[in-house]
């Protein structure tokens, strides 16, 4: 039905479906009928596989309604029905734009969430299909977070701007806005500091790198992305909402849901945060950051 891709995201998402299919399986071929009690059982299964409290009742809301306006009586009816109505949830009315270029992409995230290792895969993605990238090691506040960076860019065969360790992100992201210009680059992807612990600098930092961005390159199409690690399941959401006060946010990116059984907080991000999730990542390979489809995610999750 999808391809390769798809059986990478299956593989990569079998931890959450061991979770969260096994048991409502189970649930089902116990049940003889639909009633108040199997609800409840079902959505004890969905909360205990990070789906959240509040996405999961409103899960299980909208499946009485779609059993009642349907007329089901027969239990084994109730998986499609979970799967129709999470694919609804997640769809996304914003779906990546990759015809528009230039654009820059600012990368924000705490230390240890995949972002750097993440900015690697997405500027290898852009140079697959056929783009010029250049990255901007501008969290200079990490010294190996330049080295990593470094690292990528050689792996992923394209251009790095850089400066040491301790100077002004801003002024990085202002040489590597001149050197995309100069060196006609269709995407310029800055990796940025994610010192949560001080939201005042952090929200000054973004804001001057916005401003840079808005004067120097007004004509490129500006995303901001979000990298949260999907190991650590309903905590991405509280970390989430920490940033959207220190930035507006364009997308998530979600890390390490090979290696989670907490893959169902994909649909609690969706539907309580109102971001769209972008980019999931389902593996350690440089290929294995995916772009986000909800048709897909819900099939591989049943």
């Amino acid at each position: 039905m999808f391809g390769g891709l798809f059986e990478k995201l299956k593989s990569g998402l079998s931890k959450t479906r061991d979770t969260l299919t096994d048991k409502v399986n189970d649930m089902l071929n116990l049940a003889v009928t639909i009633d108040e009690e199997l609800y409840e059982e079902l959505e004890e299964v969905l909360i205990t596989s990070d789906i959240g409290v509040d996405t999961s009742i409103d899960i299980i809301n909208r499946l009485k309604v779609k059993i009642r306006e349907e007329r089901i009586n027969d239990p084994e009816l109730i998986k499609p029905c979970l799967k129709q109505i999470i694919k609804e949830l997640m769809v996304d009315e914003d779906p990546i734009d990759n015809k528009v270029f230039p654009k820059v992409i600012l990368v924000i995230g705490v230390n240890g969430v995949g972002k750097t290792t993440s900015i690697g895969k997405l500027a290898l993605n852009y140079k697959s299909n056929g783009k010029k990238v250049v990255l901007a090691a501008a969290d200079t506040f990490r010294a190996a977070a330049i080295d990593q960076l470094e690292v990528w860019s050689s792996r992923a065969n394209v251009d790095l701007i850089k400066h040491k360790e301790g100077s002004d992100p801003a002024a990085v992201v202002y040489d590597a806005i001149q050197a995309s210009k100069a060196r006609k680059a269709d995407v310029l992807i800055c990796d940025t500091a994610g010192r949560l612990h001080n939201k005042k600098n952090l929200m000054d930092e973004l804001s001057k790198i916005n401003r840079i961005i808005d004067r120097e390159f007004s004509e490129a199409e500006k995303q901001t992305l979000l990298v949260l690690d999907g190991t650590t399941g309903q905590n991405a959401i509280i970390q989430a909402k920490q940033f959207m006060e220190a930035s507006p946010l364009d997308g998530i990116i979600l890390t390490k849901l090979d290696g989670t059984a907490k893959g169902g907080v994909v649909i609690s991000i969706k539907r309580e945060l109102k971001i769209p999730v972008k980019y999931i990542g389902v593996g350690e390979g440089i290929d294995d950051l995916q772009e986000f489809n909800a048709e897909a995610f819900a099939e591989a999750l049943f």
